[in-house]
């Protein structure tokens, strides 16, 4: 099946750009909702799951036994910009298990977010791990590993007992077998499991919902999702998309990128989860799709709709501040508004 172009990009009159895309969104039941695109074929979700994967260390006390803050927990699930603000709160939660830097096996890279790598370059520093954008889930690992009594060198590899648990957690919440031959390793370094959309818009579903979990993963799921709706700066950062959508609509919507063209949400109120994929791995399609999915699916007031608006069909201006272009999406996307 081909995906259908769900994206144009327009330069004066004319279509500059489309980009295909493929989109599910199901209930807690398992039921589709939507579905557009090959949404079969498996996709590797990134880090649009970093939410299930802090499920763990929710689900299990050590969340509490360590006394992480609701920031440390929406941190856990981010992926932010490395402004200092994120970098200082991965580090808390790294000494809160007596750990530190030296103990993040996600790698260096300069800052995400443009004005804070500028910063940290005009100050004189150097990046470190903690401003890599999945420092927060890794922290969330150490913790994960140190709150169970074990060692937390060699976290990132795929049989140890971090990793072994997050699979298990992840297997659980979307239903779907996540299985050494549909595996890669993500840019941070752990593994990521190849699964079709259905699974992941089933698996936010849950989140969303709590639906189907058992009473301590019901629990954590709902701490999860009231964390990041009242700290949404920390999943992501000034500016950006999630942070953006998040503060505008709290509680009904939780969002999060991932890699290469990959969104998923839940849309709690409706009981509804959401997986789609930009299928070039572009990511102004995957931000234009997902706000075009809140117009179709949220009930929202004037104010809320025109800032959404905003993000699902942007214009485009050039460095004298001219209008050249514009994002549209097809109405496959929007529906009948």
């Amino acid at each position: 099946m081909d995906n259908p172009f769900l994206v144009e990009v327009t330069r004066g009159n004319l279509v500059e750009s489309r980009h295909r895309g493929s989109i599910s969104v199901v209930d807690s039941e398992g039921a589709t909702v939507l579905s557009i695109g090959d949404v079969d074929r498996r996709v590797f979700p990134r880090s649009a799951v970093k939410a299930l994967q802090a499920m763990p260390l929710v689900e299990s006390g050590i969340a509490d036994k360590y006394g992480l803050t609701d920031e440390e927990i929406a941190l856990a699930c981010a992926s932010h910009s490395g402004e200092p603000e994120h970098a200082a709160t991965a580090k808390a939660m790294l000494a809160k298990a007596g750990q530190d830097v030296g103990c993040l096996e996600c790698g260096v890279h300069w800052p995400m977010g443009e004005a804070a790598n500028r910063a940290l370059a005009a100050s004189g520093g150097t990046p470190s791990a903690l401003h890599n954008n999945c420092s927060g889930k890794h922290a969330g690992f150490i913790c994960l590993a140190c709150g169970h009594g074990r060692n937390p060198k060699g976290y990132v590899l795929a049989d140890h007992p971090v990793q072994r648990s997050v699979r298990e957690a992840l297997e659980e919440i979307t239903g779907a077998c996540h299985t050494v031959e549909k595996s890669g390793i993500d840019g941070c370094s752990i593994p990521t499991y190849a699964i079709p959309l259905p699974s992941l818009a089933f698996g936010f579903a849950r989140f969303g919902t709590g639906s189907g979990l058992p009473g301590d993963g019901r629990a954590a799921a709902a701490w999860i999702r009231r964390a990041v709706a009242r700290h949404p700066f920390m999943v992501a950062g000034t500016g950006r998309f999630d942070t953006r959508l998040m503060e505008l609509l709290g509680e009904r919507a939780f969002v999060k990128v991932g890699a290469e063209g990959v969104y998923c949400a839940s849309f709690p109120d409706l009981g509804y989860g959401v997986a789609l994929k930009a299928e070039d791995g572009n990511g102004r399609a995957a931000e234009a799709i997902m706000a075009g999915l809140v117009l179709r699916f949220l009930t929202l007031d004037a104010a809320e709709r025109r800032a959404v608006e905003e993000l699902a069909q942007p214009v485009f201006k050039n460095w004298n501040g001219i209008e050249v272009g514009r994002i549209r999406l097809a109405s496959e996307v929007l529906g009948a508004l």
